[in-house]
């Protein structure tokens, strides 16, 4: 299986590693409605047999929950994946979440992830969000400190643009930035993926399938029907009028992975692992049938031809 190089770390990566976001169930402000443990072991289990050698999650995923699935999912595995988690994102015991970067934060979160994960070291330790944004440098102090003393083997940040990205580079170098980017959310591709580029941060995008959306088995009567606990209903994407031109796009990816023998939603990753400052993209499963439908855009690359279907597409329905 061919890997890439994370930015100035030595983990190699598959060309997608398993997103861990839904499978921490529901119950909490960003869920993505009821998810059985079982079918979410099987999902990670279905990856790791098919190849993927990475784990992207974060404690604020089911309030802890994510990460404790996670660590039974690899329990008695020979092979054991990486792991990725993220901090900053806290919660009460109302389950209300905050934020915090306060170094104290983050020692007590980074210790809560290591106990849920049954890990003696993270992977890849990532700010969450960049909030509170005047607590950025002590939390990413916070993180190169606790890579000096081996909790973390590699740091890096989430959501953060190239400002924020600069403040902390002051402090400790950027293993990398996990983004957002799909086909129908672009906004990186001015400015920070070629700043990643130049600075040889590498870039793990999220939502490469914009949540579902991209495929091919949503549709407006799918949408309309989405638990009520289930955030995506709360998202422009999957309201008009920018439903129907995002299920519209569905239609050519439909087309193009047909050729191929491809689903949609290969097509909709294998669009973003294109761009040369992408070095993987995660990709959520909740059972081991959602794993196998995706797991084609690990090889799967568009023509230059396809590309330019695809440019053509987005001009016409910006």
């Amino acid at each position: 299986m061919q890997t890439r190089q994370l930015g100035n770390s030595d983990l190699h990566l598959t060309p997608i590693g398993f997103g861990a976001w839904a499978i921490g169930g529901s119950g909490w402000a960003f869920g993505w409605g009821h998810q059985e443990d079982q079918e979410s072991i099987e999902a990670i289990h279905r990856a790791l047999d098919l190849g993927v050698n990475w784990i992207d999650t974060a404690a604020v995923y089911g309030l802890g929950h994510s990460e404790e699935v996670v660590a039974q999912a690899l329990k008695g595995r020979s092979q054991q994946p990486y792991v990725f988690t993220k901090c900053a994102l806290i919660w009460d015991e109302q389950g209300e979440i905050g934020r915090s970067l306060k170094a104290e934060s983050i020692r007590r979160e980074v210790e809560d992830s290591l106990r849920r994960l049954k890990l003696d070291a993270i992977d890849l330790y990532q700010i969450h969000w960049p909030n509170p944004d005047p607590e950025i440098e002590e939390g990413w102090s916070t993180l190169a400190q606790l890579k000096k003393e081996g909790k973390v083997r590699y740091i890096g940040v989430s959501n953060f643009n190239v400002e924020q990205m600069r403040r902390a580079q002051q402090i400790a170098p950027i293993t990398s930035l996990q983004p957002p980017y799909s086909l129908v959310n672009r906004n990186i591709e001015s400015e920070i993926l070629p700043f990643c580029q130049q600075h040889h941060i590498g870039v793990i995008n999220y939502s490469p399938m914009q949540s579902g959306l991209l495929t091919g088995a949503m549709t407006a009567e799918r949408v309309a029907q989405l638990p009520e606990d289930d955030w995506r209903r709360n998202s422009t994407e999957f309201q008009e009028p920018r439903l129907s031109r995002n299920l519209k796009l569905v239609e050519l990816l439909k087309q193009i992975g047909q050729r191929h023998d491809r689903s949609p939603g290969e097509v909709a990753i294998a669009w973003t692992l294109r761009h040369p400052a992408v070095t993987a993209a995660i990709v959520g499963g909740r059972n081991g049938k959602q794993v196998e439908g995706i797991i084609g855009a690990m090889e799967f690359r568009l023509s230059e031809f396809e590309l330019n279907e695809i440019k053509t597409f987005l001009r016409e329905n910006p």
